[in-house]
């Protein structure tokens, strides 16, 4: 990356000048007519408050197409003309086959504020090829288990291996997607690289995954993991987090989510410009609205999933406009947040699986479910 010229075009933005652009246009947008500017998202992002100013400064409008789970997101784009999607919004670990799939474009680094983004999410792993990116980190969270305080306390919950114990058989719930059950379950296995593991490794997590079968009351999809979570069908869930319990917990319910002592995973979500967009302007000054403060409170406090935001402009804004939302989030400015977790090591991120491929662990979470 050249830092100069990425420095150079980010004091130009933050000067006003890009906004000033932006804002002075619905006029003459209106004499052109409403544009569409269409988009691949989960669920949630293309929420009136969330996109709201954007489409109205320009005169657009955002059509999404909504997706559950990265293999229904590749499935969708592989089934579509190219050109379908301007903006693909997507896991992180899935933007690597984007790009070698040729479904995602290049990036031009001086577009985007890098150099407000916190030091652990400026060159991300993944994103990056030959000098260019192809995706820009729009937002995190971390997975741990998350558990309904009535049934599994804090202090349980600081072990994976709680979830074994007789008075929660039958009662441990799973949403229904492999890499971020067997990511954490290999956590509590003790593989510092949670998705990269050798044939004894595997063979030794699938057996853990199968021992935990007779403690599992369903799988559940986002709506059903609410409603298990909120009732206390079930005690706890592995492999999510706070953009589950936090949903909960703003609606009263008496749940959370702990980092076991074995570690976390985290979840990325990022945005990326699709091949052959109709509107590839456009989606570039959307994505940079996105990493805008406003846009990336916007995407922090999404009512469908809260999550934490990679940006120093993004934390000043939520603390100096909802400091309670940035304790909860522990994204806090001054004491103990979110990036100590990282910066600790107890953080790992959420991958593709290394060593063997996605259908051999799609099959394993298959014979699982119908063991």
């Amino acid at each position: 990356m050249t830092r100069n010229i990425i420095t150079t075009r980010r004091r130009l933005i933050k000067g006003g000048i890009a906004a000033a652009a932006t804002l002075a246009a619905p006029s003459v947008l209106r004499a052109q007519g409403r544009r569409d500017l269409s988009m691949l998202t989960w669920a949630g992002h293309a929420d009136p408050d969330v996109i709201g100013a954007f489409e109205e400064a320009h005169y657009v409008r955002i059509r999404a197409k909504e997706y559950v789970g990265g293999d229904q997101m590749l499935a969708q784009i592989a089934q579509s003309p190219a050109g379908t999607y301007d903006v693909i919004l997507s896991d992180a670990e899935y933007v690597v086959q984007l790009q070698q799939a040729g479904f995602i474009d290049p990036l031009s680094p001086e577009d985007y504020p890098f150099e407000d983004f916190f030091p652990e999410f400026q060159d991300f792993r993944g994103h990056w090829f030959d000098g260019q990116p192809y995706a820009v980190f729009l937002r995190f969270g971390f997975l741990g288990l998350s558990h309904h305080r009535g049934a599994m306390s804090e202090a349980e919950a600081r072990s994976y291996r709680s979830m074994w114990e007789t008075r929660h058989e039958g009662r441990i719930g799973h949403f229904d997607w492999h890499l971020p059950n067997l990511g954490a379950l290999s956590l509590m296995n003790g593989n510092a690289a949670p998705f990269d593991l050798g044939a004894g490794d595997w063979a030794a997590l699938t057996e853990t995954m199968m021992s935990l079968r007779p403690q599992v009351r369903g799988f559940y999809d986002y709506g059903g993991m609410l409603s298990a979570l909120r009732s206390g069908e079930v005690t706890a869930i592995p492999g999510i987090g706070d953009w589950i319990t936090g949903v909960l917990a703003r609606d009263g319910a008496d749940v959370t989510t702990t980092i076991p002592e074995e570690g976390g995973l985290q979840w990325t979500e990022s945005l990326s410009i699709g091949t052959r967009s109709r509107n590839p302007d456009l989606a570039r000054q959307f994505i940079q609205y996105m990493l805008s403060p406003d846009g990336q409170v916007k995407t922090a406090t999404l009512k469908a999933y809260p999550a934490m935001i990679p940006t120093r402009s993004g934390w000043a804004r939520l603390n100096a406009e909802q400091p309670g939302e940035a304790k909860r989030q522990n994204m806090v400015l001054n004491g103990p947040n979110a990036l100590d977790e990282i910066r600790a090591g107890r953080i790992r991120l959420r991958e593709l699986p290394v060593q063997q491929s996605l259908e051999t662990w799609n099959d394993a979470w298959t014979r699982y479910k119908n063991a």
